[in-house]
């Protein structure tokens, strides 16, 4: 890492740092960046990529997160409220802050950024009286169950913190509560969500949508042959929360990704949501069917309709999800020489893509551009003829 590459002690972020300099090279046109803590907020909410969420009461807490930054996870959020029963909330606080003490004290910066999932409203003082060196590996809180008429205390405390610390501390509310899902109260309080981030904007640094909340509202669990696009109630939910508060004017914020709560095996009623075609032109047939025994196949597909859908990121519970996710990040030759084009043509018109595929518009395609270029920017540009089958066994097989 540069000596450059830390703010305050914080490491510095860099997707796929853990793959050996002849893997870059042949995997990437363009690697990705090292970003520091006090980048670009909207680089940072791209850098999230893969949030692996871990119950805060772990006795191998420190050593856990340590393992999971060199597999290449570069975003965790040490979980206080659902993964933690009621009667050991405290003892888990307190381990999640000597958590952090730890990472503080480790010789090399933790090359992550880190999260606490609160419990409470007073969690956020209650962590901040205790932590000590921590504040170094501290980059912010999530919020579950945010809501308009109660988020401005949360949003106030996270701001109050990073004042005692003198740290920039970041603040994720998760949108999961009834007002959210049902119709009749849904575009009030989205209005009122989105004004209150509003005035706390800085220290937004994406919104998280609860999927598993919104959809236990109507005693639905969806299955692993169903993408959550697939549950209409929440889809419909979910085109709303993007509708309000994922605008590219200005006034929006990052939306990521719901979680994909499946990772074992089990009987299939339907085929595979996952073609055989790329598995085969890349000698990987038997990778292939490795992931659809996992049900990777259905959370592939539902990181492309996130994208489809205007979401970044996913949330994860399970490491071996992360590889799916930062695969599927990475940049390919051809949109990243499509943006580049785009960019260029500041005068608008239309032209024929680089790939001779397609058209490329350059005023009603920029925005896309300019996040697909951000995307670029922090999970690199694969090499011309390198697809997500090749990043996926290299990240698969670490």
């Amino acid at each position: 890492m540069t000596a450059t590459g830390a703010i305050h002690g914080r490491a510095a972020v860099q997707h796929f740092h853990h793959l050996d300099a002849d893997e870059r090279d042949r995997l990437f046109h363009l690697a990705p960046e090292e970003l520091s803590a006090d980048a670009d907020r909207d680089v940072l909410a791209t850098a999230l990529g893969a949030t692996l969420y871990m119950p805060a009461d772990r006795a191998d807490l420190p050593a856990t997160i340590i393992r999971r930054s060199g597999e290449g996870i570069c975003s965790m959020v040490l979980d206080l409220e659902d993964a933690v029963g009621e009667h050991g909330a405290a003892a888990a606080l307190d381990n999640a802050v000597a958590a952090l003490d730890a990472l503080a004290e480790q010789p090399s910066p933790l090359r992550a950024m880190i999260f606490v999932r609160v419990r409470g409203q007073h969690c956020i003082e209650r962590i901040t009286a205790n932590l000590g060196r921590g504040a170094d590996v501290l980059l912010g809180f999530v919020i579950p169950k945010f809501e308009a008429a109660t988020g401005e205390t949360f949003l106030s405390q996270t701001a109050a913190a990073a004042e005692l610390l003198g740290r920039k501390l970041y603040c994720m509310p998760v949108l999961e509560s009834p007002r959210v899902i049902y119709r009749e109260s849904r575009a009030d309080e989205l209005q009122a969500v989105s004004e209150l981030l509003a005035r706390h904007r800085d220290s937004v640094l994406a919104v998280r949508i609860g999927a598993t909340d919104l959809c236990g509202k109507f005693g639905i669990r969806r299955d692993r042959d169903h993408t959550i696009y697939d549950v209409h109630v929440v889809a419909s939910a979910i085109a709303d929360i993007v509708n309000y508060l994922g605008r590219t004017d200005g006034t929006g914020f990052a939306v990521t990704g719901p979680v994909w709560e499946y990772f074992a095996n089990h009987e299939r009623l339907f085929r595979s949501m996952l073609r055989t075609t790329p598995f085969v032109e890349h000698d990987a047939v038997r990778f292939r069917d490795k992931l659809v025994s996992r049900d990777l196949d259905g959370l592939l597909r539902e990181i492309s309709l996130d994208r489809a859908n205007g979401l970044i990121g996913k949330t994860v519970i399970h490491p071996y999800h992360a590889p799916a996710v930062h695969a599927l990040s990475v940049v390919t030759h051809e949109e990243f020489r499509d943006a580049t084009d785009i960019i260029a043509a500041e005068a608008g018109g239309v032209r024929r893509s680089e790939y001779r595929n397609k058209m490329n518009e350059a005023r009603p395609h920029r925005i896309w551009a300019e996040q697909l270029l951000r995307r670029a920017q922090v999970f690199g540009v694969a090499n011309q003829g390198v697809t997500f089958v090749d990043f996926l066994t290299r990240l698969a097989a670490k």
